[in-house]
């Protein structure tokens, strides 16, 4: 039986295992853990991703893309930017440049991890990978700007000393943010919905006719919305995806927890090694994002590379997107400084991400030399992490 449309007894796995996760969240939350309970709650953190990507799938299959996508990608954000205001707000001035080095890891991870990941797989299985340009190019668009807005410009600006916007610049990057937000899934969800929707290559004609040099136009969509084995099983009841709706939230708490959890492990790891603390957002940016890594490979595995894009340029728009207004809005109550622009390395990577990212994205179709050049920037951003 298809597990979009399976049922969910108490004893299975995907019930289960975010349940464990929650269990393990509620014994380990403000506590000192010793080696062993460490190592059993990143178990369980481990197990959650993967019961998000299961749960995530049932939801994708029964709402169709590009809604699918969009579920996972707001859902991880939304308890990601809870997750930074809680130790900004714990964590005095030496959090302060914290919602800046966690939201540019999200945009450097899913912008070259995701999409890199994607391209690749995709292009292995039908040697050229096929996409929607017009979307694809709307979303690279929405998440440059919004990097630029919200990343750059407070290292140039004078109204403060410092990379640090003032209140009323401050306010403005949250507004501009949120407008630019809801207008993207306007556009995403409604007004043009089919440009990102998965194109259908026709069991691999148009990739081979692209790997021939032969134009490859996007191919007719799938009847199903694009969304996952649509054509060989029927969709999941209302009733079975609410299921899978309230067990993926469970299962994306558990992995922001944990990962929160064991996050004083990696900082003792870290200081130890004698690494930079920005290594530290890295790694949680890494266990946060890891469900959307693993549902957008996947998707690409199945033919399905325009909803792998959706995932990884949506994730990063999520993520700019309300966490730039969350942290303006705890502003008001956070005591120290809000560093939020780059420094000069970043912005040269952000700047070369933007660059390859748009004639990837341009012809609307890539081979693994394209996946590839996108996983060298993302090894270069965590090498550079490491050895600043």
């Amino acid at each position: 039986m298809s597990t979009a449309t399976r049922r969910f007894p108490l004893t299975d796995w995907t019930v289960v295992v975010p349940v464990v996760a929650l269990l393990a969240l509620v014994f380990s939350w403000g506590r000192d853990l010793p080696g062993f309970a460490v190592g059993l709650v990143a178990l369980c953190l481990g197990g959650a991703v993967l019961a998000a990507v299961h749960h995530a799938e049932v939801v994708a299959h029964r709402v169709g893309e590009p809604f699918g996508s969009l579920v996972l990608a707001v859902a991880v954000t939304i308890i990601e930017v809870a997750l930074i205001v809680t130790l900004m707000a714990d964590g005095g001035d030496k959090t302060a440049s914290l919602a800046r080095d966690t939201v540019f890891a999200a945009v450097m991870i899913t912008c070259n991890g995701i999409v890199g990941l994607s391209l690749l797989v995709g292009a292995l299985r039908n040697r050229v990978a096929v996409f929607n340009a017009e979307g694809s190019g709307a979303a690279l668009a929405t998440v440059a700007t919004l990097a630029v807005l919200s990343l750059v410009l407070p290292t140039f600006t004078t109204s403060k000393p410092g990379p640090e916007f003032s209140t009323a610049q401050l306010a403005f990057a949250a507004v501009a943010s949120l407008a630019l937000y809801g207008l993207f899934i306007a556009v995403q969800t409604v007004r043009h919905r089919d440009y990102f929707l998965p194109v259908d290559t026709g069991a691999g004609a148009p990739a081979a006719s692209a790997a021939s040099g032969v134009s490859a136009a996007p191919g007719p969509k799938k009847a199903d919305g694009g969304d996952g084995d649509g054509k060989h099983a029927a969709p999941p009841t209302a009733r079975a995806a609410l299921v899978s709706l309230g067990l993926l939230l469970a299962a994306l708490i558990a992995v922001v927890g944990d990962a929160k959890a064991v996050s004083p492990t990696i900082e003792a790891a870290v200081a130890g090694a004698g690494l930079p603390n920005a290594v530290v957002g890295v790694i949680i940016a890494l266990l946060v994002l890891a469900p959307e890594t693993l549902a957008a490979v996947r998707a690409a595995r199945r033919d399905r590379v325009q909803t792998s894009l959706n995932l990884g340029y949506g994730s990063a728009i999520a993520s700019i997107g309300l966490t730039i207004p969350a942290i303006a809005l705890a502003s008001v109550w956070l005591s120290g400084p809000l560093l939020l622009g780059l420094g000069p390395v970043h912005m040269v990577l952000l700047a070369l991400t933007v660059v390859v990212s748009a004639l990837t994205i341009a012809p609307g179709r890539a081979t693994l030399l394209q996946g590839g050049v996108h996983l060298v920037v993302l090894a270069a951003y965590l090498f550079l992490a490491v050895s600043p």
